[in-house]
């Protein structure tokens, strides 16, 4: 029964990295949490495995359909590396509830983010044209402006992996989308690449802090891989305002209920 449970979840996880670029960290820490009973920094640092490997196996589809920006994507996730190290020795000193709760306020967040690009129509290709009366003086964004938000962009995303265990793909994709006008597609591919950075970025100060289960980590992560492959093979065939509709939805509901348990606990 552990091990189905292990698989479903593997494969729903990669399913959403697969198909949105993003969000299947912040699945990850609950289910391991309440589903499979691991502690909640066990979960993160498992997550960030996890979630790491499935947005490498999502990554060279992406590539090859040119949807991969490379160098603005190495230095998006080298800008959030150093916050991913700050986060991961922050949470060391949290309490495992007051982190469940910040992160339930994450999840809100992310729910927010995707229903926005949704309304937008996230997943046509001129999006990174914005319509001509939009490039009026009033308007337009200098490029220091972008750049400071793109850069405070990466240092959020950095963070968050640290702290939280996710990949920070579900804020990457919104930033790279509203704020530098990237195509859907072209953000939702570079998100893996920033997502394998920052991953790695948070792992290596764990090691050794805390052990990595393998019979947890193991199957959870080979689901999450074939998850990523068919998550691809969804979002060629499904619009992806539609999938992040249906992921929004399923976001507001494990916030509330990470919410709830997690202030309860400390209540008590």
């Amino acid at each position: 029964m552990t091990l189905a449970l292990e698989i479903g979840i593997g494969l729903v996880i990669g399913l959403v990295v697969g198909a949105l670029g993003g969000g299947g960290g912040v699945l990850t820490v609950p289910a391991l949490v309440y589903l499979l009973g691991a502690s909640t920094h066990e979960a993160a640092t498992a997550s960030l495995v996890i979630v790491g490997v499935a947005a490498l196996t999502g990554l060279p589809a992406h590539a090859f359909r040119g949807h991969v920006r490379w160098r603005a994507g190495v230095a998006f996730g080298a800008v959030g590396t150093a916050s991913a190290v700050a986060g991961t020795v922050l949470a060391r000193d949290l309490d495992p509830s007051v982190l469940l709760l910040a992160f339930a306020g994450v999840i809100t967040v992310a729910a927010v983010l995707m229903i926005r690009d949704a309304r937008r129509g996230g997943d046509e290709d001129d999006a990174g044209s914005p319509p001509a009366a939009a490039r009026g003086r009033a308007l337009r964004r200098s490029r220091v402006l972008r750049s400071a938000l793109v850069v405070l962009g990466g240092l959020a995303v950095g963070l968050m992996t640290g702290l939280f265990g996710v990949g920070g793909g579900f804020l990457a994709v919104p930033v790279l989308v509203l704020v530098l006008r990237w195509p859907a597609r072209a953000a939702i591919g570079t998100s893996l690449l920033v997502i394998v950075i920052n991953s790695i970025g948070a792992l290596v100060p764990r090691l050794g802090a805390e052990a990595l289960d393998a019979r947890l980590v193991v199957p959870v992560t080979a689901a999450a891989v074939t998850g990523t492959l068919l998550g691809k093979l969804a979002a060629d065939r499904v619009s992806t305002p539609s999938l992040s509709r249906v992921f929004a939805a399923l976001l507001l509901l494990l916030a509330a209920y990470t919410a709830v348990r997690s202030g309860i606990t400390l209540a008590a």
